[in-house]
């Protein structure tokens, strides 16, 4: 199935926390938080807005990071994905 996000949307993947840390702990799946880090997998056209034109910035294959409490979060065959509007992603990461 292919997402198509409408109007300022954009469907982002997680990149793959670590799971371990610096010192070498093994972190259970439940203590670790929802990563901001992502991957754009999509992005709307943009357009006209409550009456303001936005003007998509990121593009497919930018990784971004986004608010913490930002978006929905779905599972389109058999992979995470988190629906987010642009305005909360706070920036690209090069």
């Amino acid at each position: 199935m292919k997402i198509k996000p409408l109007f300022d949307k954009v469907v982002v993947e997680s990149v793959e926390n670590a799971e371990t840390t610096k010192s070498g702990f093994i972190l259970p799946s439940a203590s670790q938080e929802k990563q901001q880090l992502a991957k754009v997998v999509a992005v709307g056209p943009g357009g006209i807005i409550d009456g303001k034109e936005v003007v998509m910035q990121v593009k497919v294959g930018d990784t971004v990071l986004y608010s913490k409490y930002a978006g929905s979060d779905f599972k389109v065959d058999g992979k995470e994905v988190t629906i987010i509007k642009q305005a909360d992603i706070l920036a690209i990461v090069e």
